[in-house]
């Protein structure tokens, strides 16, 4: 008699997790290659000059895995989101500012030494030199560029003019670049070190081209992009209604967002990142927008049949990264968008939604939400009030309370920054693992 052998289940890695593999990988893969550069190459004409090298090294590691991050690549995109891959390129930024500030201080300092000679004169006399100057080019670049991006000035800049400045980056990376191409000792050092360099710098720029300029531009091209309907949700409220050709083979999912351009009704630079309010039919798309701006309050007067340029679809706030059969979706205001597409994919069952907003009339797309909850057999809560007057629900004991079995779920959240950021609080207080919590905060600064 045989024993039956039981059969191991493997369980799918998780999108997210296997997203954040991938760019670990990336880097530790590098980060090695690097090291082994350096321990074969690395030496300098003092002690200085070869800490300075090690640091260079790495900043151009840093400089390449910042390209990556917002390539707008369609397999990252998809496991992690805009909004994470955003904020790691900003942090990457910031430490690849203090990384190449270290490098140059270095470098003139070692010179300095080197030579025997004030570190204000040995700076001017390597400003002469072709492969130092356009390092001091690159490096003043990144230190505006990083000055801008400073909460505290950012604020005060309209967007148009901080994206122009971030724009110079692109500049400063071929500056980088060139300067690492006449620094023979790094680049060329041997035959493995000029085409791991060559490969590096191609892949990392080829993913950018093709991510932000090439995929968009193709499917623009294929898509043909239109307005079908413009329909006012509200005062100041309106729906978009975009339809194009083969629709159907367009990646987009419920929850996701893109990037819209209406050319001929705004300016071109003019684009906003709006949410798909209802799940892709394969015949048209659809965006729901408050008006918050000046291209969000015109979108009611854009003429019916003209051109859309459509960037995307991007996001992670998808049904894919669902790990429970039980699903709770908090949404605060107009963050309701993605949550009523994703209603779309819910099965029959246990949903419980949660809409934050200060009163019944600014509850957007109320009774399409209704309908579908209905249709599901799950529960709407619709929270009225406002904070200033006492309304907090979602402290802790509040979301427990309209949702017992909150740990047991997983949790989607949209809505403004500080309503989002509560909600996650109140979430780790009640002990929801981490991998069940799903929220998107997205924007393009």
């Amino acid at each position: 008699m045989n024993a039956t052998v039981p059969r191991v289940r493997h369980r799918p890695v998780p999108p997210a997790a296997a997203g954040r593999g991938a760019l670990w990988i990336f880097v530790l893969v590098n980060l090695v290659i690097v090291e082994a550069l350096f321990l074969t190459a690395g030496t300098g004409k003092n002690g200085v000059l070869t800490v300075a090298k090690f640091v260079g090294l790495h900043a151009a590691v840093l400089m390449l895995f910042q390209l990556l991050l917002v390539a707008r690549l369609p397999w990252l995109d998809r496991r992690i989101g805009m909004d994470r891959l955003t904020v790691w390129h900003r942090w990457a930024g910031f430490t690849l500012l203090w990384t190449i500030l270290t490098h140059a201080v270095l470098v003139v300092l070692g010179y300095a030494l080197l030579d025997g000679a004030p570190m204000v004169k040995t700076f001017f006399a390597l400003a002469g030199v072709p492969a130092s100057l356009l390092g001091i080019c690159a490096a003043t670049i990144v230190v505006v560029v990083a000055a801008v991006s400073a909460r505290s000035v950012r604020r005060r800049l309209r967007y148009e003019t901080w994206h122009g400045v971030h724009l110079l980056l692109y500049l400063a990376l071929g500056l980088a670049f060139v300067h690492q191409l006449l620094e023979t000792t790094t680049f060329s050092s041997s035959v493995f070190a000029t085409a791991y360099w060559w490969v590096l710098w191609l892949f990392a720029f080829g993913a950018l081209v093709a991510g932000r300029i090439v995929l968009p531009l193709w499917r623009n091209a294929y898509h043909r992009f239109r307005v079908s309907a413009v329909v006012p949700e509200a005062e100041d409220v309106v729906s978009v209604y975009v339809t194009g050709r083969r629709l159907d083979r367009f990646p987009a999912r419920a929850g996701q967002f893109c990037i819209w351009r209406f050319p001929g009704h705004n300016r071109w630079w003019l684009a906003n990142p709006f949410s798909l309010s209802a799940a892709p039919d394969g015949r048209s798309l659809r965006l729901t927008a408050k008006a918050a701006g000046t291209a969000s309050a015109g979108l009611r007067h854009v003429p019916v049949g003209s051109r859309v340029f459509v960037e995307g679809p991007y996001g992670a706030f998808t049904s894919v990264h669902r790990t429970r059969p039980g699903a709770l979706l908090i949404a605060g205001g107009v963050g309701i968008t993605p949550i009523r597409a994703l209603l779309e994919e819910e099965p029959a069952g246990d949903v419980v939604v949660l809409h934050r907003v200060r009163g019944e009339a600014d509850a957007v797309l109320a009774d399409e939400v209704r309908t579908l909850v209905a249709d599901r057999g799950g529960r709407l809560h619709l929270l009225t009030g406002r904070t200033s007057e006492g309304a907090t629900p979602f402290a802790p004991d509040a979301l427990r309370a309209l949702v017992p079995d909150i740990a047991e779920r997983d949790v989607y959240v949209c809505g403004p920054p500080a309503m989002t950021s509560a909600v996650l609080a109140a979430l780790r207080e009640l002990d929801v693992p981490a991998r069940r919590v799903h929220s998107e905060r997205f924007g393009l600064a």
